[in-house]
């Protein structure tokens, strides 16, 4: 049976995340139905992460099985003429291998959070970025963010509704970068706990508007407490944006 390998960009405003939900829109239902319509099966699509409501994708592989087999450009070509108006658009469409799996051989993924950083209210990124207006400093947060870099148990980074089984992560990287008025917080690692990259990035402001220090950061982190978290971020900023198998 053919396997497609699917590389995804979508805007998250309109959905409650990847996974389907019995409660709202999600961006697997939209493929799974839009693929339905063009094959005529019910298929099952999986991604190599789940996004919460509101998250945005640059670039989420994803993969599904089919019985028909079609060239895999007429199949992304397919699915983007189909799923209309959906914001969801196929940017790649491959065939792989069967034992290629879009979640459990991935090794790596990259999430980007984007904050603009002035008075003025957002208009063309509205919804796609967080606005904070107090000046922040780049390099405070990014001195603060490399107390999180390693392996350490998240737990106050990690919301009450994880179903991880553990709390320890490796974060491979964390890095916060500013052009003018945008700064750009880039987290990496092999998996991610519920809410983590969003707590971090919440904490990471606090730090970049003077009311938190690079200790404080430790401190939350040693802590192991959800109670000591400064702040979550909103989901307006986060993009899934790459992914390394």
């Amino acid at each position: 049976m053919p396997r497609y390998r699917l590389t995804l960009e979508w805007d998250g405003r309109p959905f409650m995340g990847w996974q389907r939900q019995s409660h709202g829109p999600s961006v697997q239902q939209a493929l799974e139905e839009a693929i339905a319509k063009i094959t005529g099966e019910q298929i099952t699509a999986t991604a190599a992460g789940r996004t919460d409501a509101g998250v945005h994708a640059r670039a989420m592989p994803a993969h599904f099985d089919c019985e028909k087999a079609l060239d895999p450009f007429r199949m992304q070509e397919a699915i983007n003429a189909v799923i209309r108006p959906h914001p969801v658009a196929v940017l790649n469409c491959v065939l792989v291998d069967e034992d290629w799996h879009a979640r459990f051989s991935c090794t790596g993924r990259v999430y980007d959070y984007l904050i603009i950083n002035r008075r003025p209210p957002l208009t063309l990124e509205s919804g796609l970025a967080w606005r904070v207006v107090p000046d922040l400093d780049a390099n405070a947060m990014h001195d603060a963010a490399q107390r999180l870099v390693g392996r350490h148990d998240f737990t106050t980074f990690r919301s009450v509704h994880c179903q991880s089984a553990s709390p320890e992560k490796t974060l491979n990287r964390l890095d916060v970068t500013r052009t003018a008025d945008r700064i750009v917080i880039r987290a990496e690692a092999r998996s991610f706990l519920h809410h983590q990259v969003r707590s971090m990035v919440g904490c990471l402001m606090l730090v970049g508007r003077g009311q938190w220090s690079a200790d404080d950061m430790s401190a939350a982190l040693e802590a192991r407490d959800r109670a000591a978290l400064g702040q979550n971020a909103p989901p307006d900023g986060l993009y899934f944006t790459g992914a390394r198998y």
